[in-house]
């Protein structure tokens, strides 16, 4: 197995924040990102769930050089492999499995596969990982499964993705295991259609501020 890359938690840049992009053409890639930026969002994760998803990654990587850009969703080696390809700078699973783990690894990238139990973390573990996304967060058991999970897997540290709002950040992040948070709600889909970026930069203000109150990303 390919030695561990570094941790996702040294790269994360700014406040604990990590907002999903999920765009159909590059062009509205950027101008999500750049929304966000504008917001203080200094880290942001492009979904694989469009066609133009990696020529996204590759653009805001161009337009936006100062941020930092990974790519969730991935689902296999091809995944894990053209998203490096692309310019992410890291990787995001929804779920894990041991060959999805050893191809993310592979890449040298940092990680943050998905779990949602004990025995997804602990597969994780045994491969060294000692960050992994709480996926989904709310369905999973939210706050008080990642409390009761903080005593069993004292050194694993988690981004919650799923249910997540302004409503509710706050109390995510003030968790000793939560590293950051990710969510879609910072760039709700009504928004991105409207081309409303001006919103997405306040909804991301707001969003920096609760953040910069209770945790900033190394």
């Amino acid at each position: 197995m390919s030695s561990l890359p570094p941790l996702l938690s040294s790269l994360v840049k700014g406040p604990a924040l990590l907002p999903i992009i999920q765009a159909d053409t590059p062009h509205e890639a950027v101008a999500i990102a750049k929304a966000l930026a504008d917001g203080g969002v200094g880290s942001v994760e492009v979904v694989l769930r469009t066609r133009q998803a990696l020529a996204a990654i590759t653009a805001i990587r161009t337009a936006l050089p100062n941020l930092l850009v990974g790519a969730g969703t991935i689902l296999s080696a091809a995944d894990a492999n053209a998203c490096k390809d692309a310019g992410a700078q890291f990787l995001v699973s929804p779920a894990s499995t041991p060959k999805l783990l050893e191809a993310m690894i592979a890449t040298g990238l940092p990680l943050a596969p998905g779990v949602a139990t004990p025995s997804e973390i602990a597969m994780a573990y045994e491969y060294g990982l000692r960050e992994v996304k709480f996926f989904p967060a709310h369905l999973s058991g939210g706050i008080e499964m990642l409390k009761a999970l903080s005593g069993v897997f004292r050194q694993v540290k988690f981004c919650p993705t799923g249910g997540i709002g302004q409503h509710n950040l706050a109390e995510f992040l003030a968790l000793k295991n939560v590293f950051v948070v990710g969510g879609s709600w910072l760039t709700p889909a009504n928004l991105v259609k409207a081309q409303q970026w001006g919103q997405i930069t306040a909804l991301a203000a707001e969003a920096t501020a609760i953040a910069r109150q209770i945790k900033t990303a190394a």
